[in-house]
């Protein structure tokens, strides 16, 4: 038997984080388990808030070159209580999606067996949703800076970069991520009325790029009108693509949505694939639960899903979602999904399933 192998750079970094990728290499090594043609090496990298304290940097000055050679990135949780936010964010993992041009953002939302929406009505299918961050420049491009420090004239500037290579790239990525899907369903969200020069070419190279794909539905939404949406009517919504900004703040309202930011996972995708892509889980390091063993592993999970989907290994993917719905449909959850079980107890659980299918499903009604 031939065994395919994949190299992975495992970057647990910062609070829960370091716990996520644990149970996370766990339950990967059961998968492999069943699926013993399926290679997966990880080496781990102790870069992170903790590595800045002693070295001054997030990572060393040659970490990209260090992780090229790899076939994909397992990320944990960036950010520490005493350590200023953009130096844990720009140190380390904008460092990795920029350097490694991991342009596309992916964020599946959708509400797993098991576990309540917050929304009235909410029932399995009304929310499943793709949405799709353009991750590369847009507000979140770096460009800037700040005069006359400490002064009554200080100023800042923040400048929203757009190109039309950028828009361009991230707009037909979302087409073809629609173009995939059952509904073939496209919502493009923009600010056009307001930010007149960027989003306005945003929207004039959406309708140029729809054209290419004439059996895909699209329609556009201002990004305040579209938090309405999502909360009105989210069986409306299916594929939805945004700048950086408006896609960050989308998605973590999409997670909430879904019942817990602990869910939802997230893939820094290179759709060329000169690089290696990176996959993490939506939530941050809640520094507020380190410790207490009740961080909710399933969106960690649910983002190997995404990485083994990425690498082609669509069985073993279906199967380890498989495992999780399992899990979630047992009521075997964590705190913040309304549940008592703790992130051992769920990691065992996931691991049972994979293996041995032996968790059964909760009585509903």
């Amino acid at each position: 038997m031939s065994i395919r192998e994949y190299a992975i750079a495992a970057i647990p970094a910062d609070g829960i984080g370091i716990d996520m990728i644990e149970a996370t290499i766990e339950v990967l090594g059961a998968l492999q388990q069943r699926f013993p043609d399926i290679g997966l090496k990880f080496e781990e990298f102790d870069w992170g808030s903790d590595y800045y304290k002693k070295h001054g940097v997030m990572m060393p000055a040659d970490g990209l070159k260090t992780l090229e050679p790899f076939d994909a990135i397992l990320f944990g949780a960036v950010g520490a209580p005493d350590v200023p936010d953009h130096i844990t964010l720009w140190g380390l993992r904008l460092e990795i999606c920029q350097g490694f041009d991991q342009y596309a953002n992916v964020r599946p939302a959708r509400v797993l067996p098991g576990i309540r929406s917050p929304l009235r009505n909410c029932e399995l299918g009304d929310l499943d949703w793709v949405i799709i961050r353009e991750n590369s420049e847009g507000e979140y491009s770096g460009i800037g800076g700040r005069a006359h420090r400490g002064h009554p004239e200080e100023v800042a500037t923040e400048v929203s970069i757009f190109t039309r290579t950028g828009v361009t790239r991230i707009m037909r990525y979302a087409f073809e991520t629609a173009q995939s899907r059952p509904r073939k369903l496209l919502t493009v969200v923009t600010k056009s009325n307001a930010q007149r020069h960027g989003m306005v070419m945003w929207d004039e190279i959406a309708a140029e790029v729809a054209g290419d794909y004439p059996d895909v539905s699209w329609d556009r939404m201002l990004v305040d009108a579209m938090t309405v949406r999502m909360t009105q009517n989210p069986g409306s919504l299916d594929t939805i693509v945004a700048t950086n900004l408006h896609a960050d703040i989308l998605s973590d309202l999409a997670g909430a949505l879904t019942g817990s930011l602990g869910v939802v996972p997230t893939s820094n995708i290179d759709p060329q694939r000169r690089y290696p892509s990176m996959f993490e889980p939506i939530h941050g390091s809640a520094f507020d639960i380190i410790g207490k063993g009740i961080a909710n592993p399933i969106a960690s999970f649910w983002t190997a899903v995404e990485m083994l989907k990425f690498l082609g290994e669509e069985p073993a993917a279906d199967a380890l979602m498989t495992a999780i719905e399992q899990t979630t449909w047992a009521g075997i959850l964590t705190p913040d999904v309304g549940g008592t079980a703790g992130t051992a107890e769920v990691t065992s659980a996931v691991i049972s399933a994979l293996l041995d299918s032996k968790v059964r499903r909760k009585s509903v009604g």
